[in-house]
């Protein structure tokens, strides 16, 4: 998989932050409702670990797995695990993508925030079936879905505005169809301001594959519930689980039990704003 976030590394923390804030206590309460002893928690693009130390603080005792693929983060990522001493001793940094990253034989829980989009449907379809089939009874898989369920047009939008010393930075972002069906191309532009002057922009696009709850369900074969009620435009976060029992930490409302798909199902068709 291409490493999309290397070339915005420097600006991450400054999303990163702001995400955990957002997504953050559904996926806390959602770990937090798992029995001890579940076994291991995969997180998948585990960024520059601020979600590492919220999966680490939700379950206190659970062995941690973060894989991120780009060099650039893992550095961020690890310098964060190796200062924290309740995180060095459980949280294994790996090197690693999906769909082919290396798996413990079973797990209690997969982390996948900011990645699921930039799959195209087929090595979804891989991801979900290799974690379905690790997943101890009563585990889960956590997801975060972006607010395009579908394609389309997204005019240039200031996402982000933050002050580090003396320069603001501000992160604009714009999005329209990629020319295939579920595929939304987005730009990106980081501008850094020393005071009123600008001294740097900083651009980047990437595909992104745009799928919803129902979408998820069909082509994972688990019942899955959005934990987080958020809004449209927003970012989603849901659950996963084997069984027809509503997943822990969703609220009765959000539940939704859905059948598997037939076993011949191949996804025709991929991060988000961030993760």
């Amino acid at each position: 998989m291409r490493d999309y976030y290397s070339p915005m590394a420097e600006f991450y923390e400054l999303v990163a932050r702001r995400q955990a804030a957002a997504s953050g206590p559904p996926l806390a309460a959602a770990l937090s409702a798992l029995p001890a002893g579940i076994g291991p928690v995969v997180e998948i693009g585990a960024g520059t670990g601020r979600l590492t130390e919220v999966i680490a603080a939700a379950l206190p005792t659970a062995p941690i797995v973060a894989a991120e693929p780009s060099a650039t983060m893992r550095a961020i990522l690890t310098s964060r695990v190796a200062s924290r001493p309740e995180l060095r001793g459980r949280v294994t940094v790996v090197d690693g993508a999906v769909p082919g990253l290396a798996l413990p034989p079973r797990i209690g829980a997969a982390v996948v925030f900011g990645v699921a989009g930039h799959l195209p449907g087929p090595d979804r379809v891989t991801l979900w079936r290799r974690l379905r089939e690790r997943l101890a009874p009563g585990g889960i898989i956590v997801v975060e879905l972006m607010g395009a369920r579908t394609p389309r047009v997204l005019p240039p939008t200031l996402t982000v505005v933050d002050t580090v010393g003396r320069r603001r930075y501000e992160w604009w972002v714009e999005g329209r169809p990629g020319g295939s069906p579920g595929l939304m191309r987005f730009t990106t532009t980081w501008r850094v301001y020393h005071g009123d002057k600008l001294v740097r922009t900083v651009d980047d696009s990437y595909d992104w594959w745009t799928q919803d709850a129902a979408d998820l369900a069909a082509e994972s074969g688990l019942n899955c519930a959005d934990v987080s009620g958020a809004a449209e435009g927003t970012f989603r976060v849901v659950v996963l689980t084997a069984t027809t029992n509503p997943p822990v930490g969703a609220p009765p409302r959000a539940t939704q039990g859905l059948d598997p798909p037939p076993p011949d199902i191949r996804p025709s068709r991929r991060a988000g704003l961030a993760s």
